[in-house]
């Protein structure tokens, strides 16, 4: 009975619990709900199990098939990095890798992986795109096969996410800002009363929230540049990629802060790698991936010497990492103030 069980009443049963209905589950995998939901009753059939209450205005999962939905996921994931690892030797290496790359990583290990890269695999052709937040989507659409994403980003299941490096973004202000003199921890009440500075995705500047919003009066902006150069008039107070600001803060330009509620590590945003769990990237992407974990350590070495809070004195500028490839417009993040 359960040797009947097929790839694809796993893959119907997962996306009708994914998207809470049959129906859904239907426009999802292009089929009809009652095609939908006779799969699932099979599929029910041939386990003995109840899996979703149909009780209720929608099907819910019952105890046994929540129980049962990790296991489905395992044995769809793992059939499809089987098919994924097929096709890839099959194919050989990739006549063209594209990278989707979110404009806060830093430039420094980026650019001696491609350069090391360039000499590692010559014949493949080099595409890549700085992002603000919109990483996911052209993975997701196959437009690129890896996206290198900050990992406060909810990726959808489709997606393999690999850690890469993080990134810390103090809380700073202009020299000449009230906050600038305040001292110690800042209450939030205090913080309250100034503008906040969040570099936010331009296709979604309507939209409030996001991570380490410290006050009601934010000012977003599409463009890290303007939020920098914002930053740099006294405009407000804001977080930024260290990485960028370290000139600012050994001039004094820039001064750091921090408020009551921040936490004791500080902020810092986990940069990943994503790719399609059911296409991964092929040889040259998969070293690609891989020189980038490994440049973390030598970029961690290089830093590690210099004081934070006092910057490095040789770090480029950000408007630096717009020279070396192409930029989609606005080069925004989501509403996460970095």
């Amino acid at each position: 009975m359960f040797d009947g069980v097929s790839l694809d009443q796993l893959r119907t049963f997962i996306a009708a619990a994914d998207e809470g209905s049959f129906s859904a589950a239907g426009r999802r995998l292009r089929r009809a709900q009652s095609v939908v939901s006779q799969t699932l009753a099979n599929l029910e059939g041939q386990l003995g199990v109840k899996l979703f209450d149909r009780g209720a205005r929608f099907p819910m999962l019952t105890d046994e098939g929540r129980a049962l939905l990790a296991d489905a996921r395992a044995v769809a994931g793992n059939v499809d990095l089987f098919k994924a690892r097929a096709k890839s030797l099959a194919g050989g290496l990739e006549p063209e890798l594209s990278v989707a790359v979110d404009v806060v990583f830093p430039l420094a290990p980026f650019t001696a992986a491609v350069a090391a890269f360039q000499k590692e695999f010559p014949a493949t052709l080099l595409r890549f795109d700085v992002e603000s937040s919109a990483v996911i989507e052209p993975v997701l659409e196959g437009r690129c096969a890896v996206g290198v994403m900050a990992s406060s980003q909810l990726a959808p299941p489709q997606l393999t996410r690999e850690r890469l490096l993080s990134v810390r973004t103090p809380l700073v202000v202009s020299a000449q800002h009230p906050l600038a003199t305040h001292g110690t921890l800042i209450p939030t009440a205090v913080l309250a009363e100034h503008i906040q500075l969040v570099h936010a995705d331009p296709s979604d500047l309507s939209r409030p929230g996001g991570f380490g919003l410290l006050s009601p009066k934010v000012w977003r902006l599409s463009h890290l540049g303007a939020k920098l150069a914002f930053l740099r008039a006294g405009l407000g107070f804001g977080l930024m990629p260290l990485h960028m600001i370290e000139e600012d803060l050994a001039s004094g330009a820039l001064v750091q802060i921090r408020g009551e509620s921040a936490p004791p590590e500080g902020y810092v945003i986990t940069m990943s790698a994503v790719y399609r769990t059911d296409s991964p990237p092929g040889p040259a992407g998969r070293w690609f991936v891989d020189r980038l974990k490994q440049e973390e350590a030598r970029w961690l070495n290089e830093k590690a010497p210099q004081s934070a809070a006092a910057g490095v004195k040789r770090a480029r500028p950000p408007s630096r990492s717009l020279t070396i490839i192409r930029s989609s417009p606005g080069n925004g993040l989501p509403a996460v103030n970095r």
